[in-house]
C-alpha cells in the first residue's frame, strides 16, 4: 500500500481500459487496484476529457472504520472492505474523499481509521449527434416557433386594426 493514500487519491480497477493518449504513473495498491501517482480526481478528470472519455462519480458515498495498530496496514484494510462491500462490475475507480485517523481512549496505542470513498468510472464518450438528427427536438422546435410567430400576427394584426372596428366584415 503505497503512502500516498489520502483525500483525492484515485484508484484504478488494473485492466480498466483507458484512452491510448492518456498517460500517468501509478503503483500497486490493494490486491487488483493501482494508486494513481501526481493526480488527483480534477487532475485525472481533466486529462480524461481531454482524451475525449468521460470521468464520473456514481451515486452514494462509500466508507469504512477498522482498528489497528499500524497505520498503513489500517488504511489498507480500509480500502480493502469498502471495495469487497461493492459489486465490480458497477466501477473502475474509487476516489478517496476523506481519512481520519484517532487514536482510541481505551486501548493504548490501538487507532481507528475511518475513510470515505466515492465510486467513479472511465468509460469511452458516447459521439455527440447533430441537432438536425434529433427530429423530436426539432419538432418541439419548429413548434414553439410556430406558436411564437402566431403570437406575434394576431399582436401585429389587432394592433394595425383601428379600434371599433370587426376585421371580419370591417364594418363598425
Amino acid at each position: 500500500m503505497p503512502d500516498t493514500i489520502k483525500p483525492g487519491a484515485i484508484l484504478i480497477k488494473e485492466g480498466t481500459l483507458l484512452p491510448e493518449t492518456l498517460r500517468f504513473e501509478s503503483e500497486p495498491c490493494v490486491s487488483g487496484w493501482r494508486s494513481v501517482k501526481d493526480l488527483d480526481g480534477c487532475g485525472l478528470d481533466r486529462k480524461i476529457r481531454e482524451a475525449g472519455w468521460t470521468f464520473f462519480c456514481l451515486a452514494g458515498q462509500l466508507g469504512a472504520t477498522v482498528f489497528g495498530i499500524d497505520e498503513q496496514k489500517t488504511l489498507s484494510r480500509a480500502v480493502e472492505q469498502i471495495l469487497a462491500n461493492l459489486e465490480p462490475a458497477e466501477f473502475n475507480c474509487l476516489e478517496i474523499m476523506r481519512v481520519t485517523l484517532e487514536a482510541s481512549k481505551r486501548f493504548q496505542g490501538v487507532h481507528y481509521m475511518t475513510v470515505s470513498a466515492q465510486s467513479r468510472h472511465i468509460q469511452k464518450s458516447a459521439p455527440q449527434s447533430k441537432a438536425k438528427d434529433l427530429p423530436v427536438r426539432d419538432s418541439v422546435s419548429s413548434l414553439l416557433l410556430d406558436t411564437k410567430h402566431r403570437r406575434l400576427e394576431a399582436h401585429v394584426q389587432s394592433a394595425s386594426t383601428p379600434k371599433g372596428n370587426n376585421v371580419s366584415t370591417g364594418t363598425k
